[in-house]
């Protein structure tokens, strides 16, 4: 647990400093006051988590965390388990929509095996993805614990890994998270459901496309999990432990591992947010580090969102998952540090402010 404690020590608040300066600049842009409204939002933050205000953005990557779930067992998703090893593949062939999108946006992919049950394997020896699992899936939660803590803690300290070695050996300066795991909204709602308090039913949506019995089935498989494992709401690692899955602590880990180092990350849908849940539940301050890619349609995720304290950039219907948010609204993310650092003052453009109301 050493490099996880290390890390939540080193998660330090924006830079107030910096803030002010990007405040007093955005002030005075040729336009009327804050007339590009939440992009000059995230100018601002961009300026505290980097601690400058020419914040630049080298090099971008969606690391793509895949997982299995033994809850799976107990039919709460429309697809078999062999599609997230099958999907795998397919990333790693580029013919994903998080392929696409990410290509749009100037952004690597990294994929994770961070618990996928089979079908990785010459995938992994080919070097296409990145191969530390940390099972073969997680338990099924509607009998016991997902994983040990010791594995919630792997799993975290695996994506503090990750993130420490796209940020400062590849260079990048900012990251997206995305995932891919059948199965893996019932844990994720089960996350949601224990860390902010609300109903399970409230916080359960239809996941691959559940009709209205499946998602009542769902909702009580959800119900017993937490039931049965008696989560402690105020510890994020038993959470995680207990109705969790690998690739969520992966997610979590990243977000930790990135805010530690005042770098920027893009969440995404559902199964994303809940590892930010994770992550904040374990130092709130990293909070201040994650901008909300977009509002999926499932219904928990504007709840975990609300827990957050952000308000999504976009609100396109998405429910994918895989980064592909992450991705799309990372184009926003240099939108607003070229209004920081192109856009000229009425002082330096020679123009003439207003004079009254």
């Amino acid at each position: 647990m050493r490099l996880l404690t290390e890390t939540l020590h080193a998660i330090k608040p924006q830079d107030a400093a910096a803030r002010a300066q990007a405040k007093a600049r955005l002030d005075q842009l040729t336009m009327p006051h804050w007339a590009l409204g939440r992009l000059m939002d995230m100018a601002l933050d961009l300026a505290g988590q980097t601690g400058t205000i020419t914040p630049e953005v080298k090099r971008k990557a969606i690391v793509v965390m895949a997982g299995d779930h033994g809850v799976v067992a107990e039919g709460v998703s429309k697809y078999p388990q062999d599609v997230t090893w099958q999907m795998v593949a397919n990333f790693v062939g580029k013919g994903a929509g998080i392929n696409a999108l990410a290509a749009q946006a100037g952004a690597d992919v990294v994929v994770v095996d961070m618990g996928v049950v089979s079908g990785l394997d010459e995938i992994a020896k080919d070097g296409a993805i990145l191969s530390y699992p940390v099972a073969k899936g997680t338990a099924n939660i509607a009998k016991g614990p997902a994983m040990s803590r010791e594995q919630a803690i792997q799993a975290i300290e695996t994506g503090i890994q990750i993130a420490r070695q796209l940020i400062l050996e590849k260079g990048c300066s900012v990251l997206g998270v995305g995932e891919m795991g059948i199965g893996n909204t019932t844990p994720s709602s089960a996350i949601i459901a224990a860390l902010t308090g609300r109903p399970v039913w409230e916080v359960t949506g239809t996941g691959t496309g559940l009709n209205d019995a499946e998602r009542e089935h769902k909702v009580q498989v959800i119900e017993k999990a937490l039931r049965v494992n008696a989560v402690d709401p105020t510890d994020g690692l038993d959470v995680l432990s207990k109705v969790g899955g690998f690739e969520i602590g992966g997610i979590a880990g990243i977000i930790l591992g990135a805010a530690s180092l005042h770098t920027p990350v893009m969440i995404d849908g559902l199964i994303t947010t809940a590892g930010a849940l994770i992550a904040q539940s374990l130092c709130p301050t990293c909070a201040e580090y994650m901008f909300a890619a977009h509002k999926s349609v499932e219904r928990g995720h504007i709840i975990a969102l609300e827990r957050l304290g952000k308000k999504p950039l976009l609100d396109l219907d998405f429910r994918l998952g895989e980064g592909t948010g992450a991705a799309l609204a990372m184009n926003l993310i240099e939108a607003s540090v070229a209004i920081l650092t192109k856009v000229k003052t009425f002082e330096e453009a020679m123009v003439s402010e207003k004079t009254g109301e």
